[in-house]
């Protein structure tokens, strides 16, 4: 198998492996293991379970990101980008591969390294959504970086309550009335005249 495939086999193994029993109970036989290739094998590619954990969590972190860079992105109507925005939340923790729970949910935040990959997915997805609340209504920065972080408090906490209450609403309606009470909150910050 060319290395770009192993490389990408071993990843999809891992996450299985780190969702399931999380960081410290995951063990490299197991990985290699579910990959279906020798601990040698695997080495190869990673030279230790953190690395391995890290290229992950890496690789997590920026579809989180990339899913709420594209919903801020496609479209104009702030309404709709408040909607958009907050199912880019539900729909990344409603993914079947559990991969959010690398992010949300690591138990092993104390290392710093996870400990900056975690962060950087709220500091980006509050950036990006700073940028569009100053540009659209010109707040000052830390004005609009203060209502950016609480709106995906917001989406992200309430995604992950909606998860793990056995999602008793439908995920579009969920993210919809969670949506709905960001945009209520967010509308109050109107246009300037200028757009």
């Amino acid at each position: 198998m060319p290395r770009v495939e192993r490389r990408a086999q071993l990843l999809d193994s891992a996450l299985e492996v780190f969702v399931a029993q999380g960081y410290h109970a995951a063990a490299m036989d197991d990985i290699a293991e579910r990959a279906g290739v020798s601990k040698p094998v695997l080495y190869q590619h990673f030279p230790g379970k953190l690395e391995l954990y890290l290229a992950l969590l890496e690789q997590s972190c920026d579809a989180m990101i990339t899913k709420v860079r594209e919903a801020l992105a496609s479209t104009q109507d702030n309404k709709e980008r408040v909607a958009r925005t907050v199912h880019a939340f539900y729909d990344y923790v409603a993914s079947e591969s559990g991969a959010y729970r690398l992010v949300f949910e690591s138990d092993l935040t104390n290392d710093p390294a996870v400990r900056e990959q975690v962060d950087r997915v709220t500091n980006e997805c509050t950036e990006a959504i700073a940028e569009v609340i100053a540009a659209d209504t010109k707040l000052p920065e830390p004005a609009a970086l203060l209502l950016a972080v609480s709106l995906v408090g917001m989406a992200e906490v309430s995604s992950r309550f909606w998860l793990d209450s056995q999602r008793r609403m439908d995920k579009d309606a969920a993210a919809s009335f969670v949506g709905g009470l960001a945009w209520r909150g967010i509308a109050g910050y109107p246009k300037t005249d200028e757009h």
